[in-house]
């Protein structure tokens, strides 16, 4: 980026199974981000939608329906973006790209996905149509499938996952009890998400139900605003320092998929831009569709070396009060997955941390963050970095 662009708002639903429409939550948190930001609604110059609905919901066209909440907000452009399960950080950079261009100064980003109203094996069925759809073997495959393809490659290759991951599992479960917006309050317990039970079936062998993302319904928002605009006289900022977004291909076939090469890059690339390491990071807020997706982010972030993941979570690294907590909000795995939100809700949630407006999930004295959104089977990659301004 040429210039500083800065988050200056949040807004962020609760996330659940929730009786809101797609446009009653999209409302919502753009209500809320442009209140946080304090910024009159006729300043922002333009509106991003990240949704990918696949068939989830029957709103083909829901780029504006972000105006609905304010007048002032009629006539601005507003376009939908997708990118599969980073169609939420597809819209941040989309917005940042405007800035960057000089098409406008302050940009309102939403994100959100309804998905509860639809049964299991629909919501299954419409996620897997991010997937290679020109190979009768892949796309005949689910998404747990496909992580539990990564699971048995990573045991190949390094050993057994499934200990670390259940204790992914139940790490994020634990962080989850101290956010308010999370779909999930429940403490799971290492030896409950390591053992194939009744209340924990094997899904899609190996993984079991612990370590599958949940359904969920929700949506988040954030304002974006260049150094010399709203941003100059905002209340609370955070300086956006790296935006990277690296894709891969589509098929499976035509990559090895656990050398997890598009996060990494991805990732690096904005410790570059950023001019940090990863232990400069105070927190990290990822993917964690499924928990080996959380183990491969370990690596990629260099938190440990290839087919070391484990050790990240061996010496408390990651962990609440551990160097660099990842998914302090409960992740994907129990915060949930509305697919379009969730990129936004991770630099939301971001924003809130490094203003010091995380509550009870707050990590004292953070000036540094890593966001990381995934599409697909580590396919459509954005990393971004933010930086503490004005806590």
């Amino acid at each position: 980026m040429t210039q500083d662009i800065f988050i200056t708002g949040s807004g962020h639903t609760r996330f659940g199974r929730l009786e809101d429409t797609l446009e009653g939550m999209i409302v919502e948190a753009a209500r809320e981000a442009l209140e946080e930001a304090r910024i009159p609604p006729a300043d922002i110059d333009a509106v991003f939608l990240g949704h990918f609905n696949s068939g989830l919901v029957p709103d083909g066209f829901a780029s504006s329906l972000i105006l609905q909440a304010h007048p002032d907000l009629r006539f601005k452009p507003a376009t939908r973006c997708e990118n599969a399960c980073a169609s939420g950080a597809a819209a941040l950079h989309a917005g940042l790209n405007a800035i960057t261009a000089g098409r406008a100064r302050n940009v309102l980003v939403v994100g959100a996905e309804k998905m509860t109203h639809r049964p299991t094996a629909d919501v299954t069925a419409a996620l897997a149509g991010a997937g290679y759809q020109n190979d009768a073997a892949e796309a005949a495959l689910s998404f747990p499938q496909v992580f539990a393809i990564a699971a048995g490659q990573y045991a190949d290759r390094y050993g057994d996952p499934m200990d670390a991951m259940a204790r992914i599992a139940a790490k994020n479960h634990e962080n989850a009890m101290k956010n308010p917006l999370a779909h999930m309050h429940k403490p799971l317990s290492h030896e409950f998400c390591r053992e194939v039970s009744d209340k924990n079936p094997l899904i899609a062998p190996p993984l079991r139900l612990s370590d599958c993302s949940l359904v969920t319904d929700g949506a988040a928002a954030i304002v974006l605003s260049a150094a010399d605009a709203h941003a100059r006289d905002a209340t609370a900022r955070v300086r956006i320092a790296a935006a990277e977004h690296v894709s891969d291909y589509l098929p499976m076939s035509r990559r090895d998929f656990v050398a997890f090469e598009g996060p990494e890059r991805a990732i690096r690339r904005a410790y570059e831009t950023a001019g940090i390491t990863v232990d400069d990071l105070d927190f990290a807020e990822v993917h964690d569709c499924f928990t080996p997706a959380e183990l491969l982010i370990y690596e990629a972030m260099g938190l440990a070396p290839k087919g070391q993941g484990a050790r990240a979570l061996d010496d408390g690294r990651v962990h609440a009060d551990g160097r660099t907590p990842v998914n302090l909000s409960g992740g994907l795995k129990a915060k949930g997955h509305p697919v379009g939100a969730t990129g936004v809700s991770m630099n939301a949630l971001a924003f809130r941390q490094l203003t010091g407006r995380a509550g009870d999930m707050q990590r004292k004295g953070a000036e540094w963050g890593l966001t990381f959104n995934m599409g697909g089977a580590a396919v459509a990659n954005y990393a971004t970095i933010l930086q503490a301004d004005r806590a």
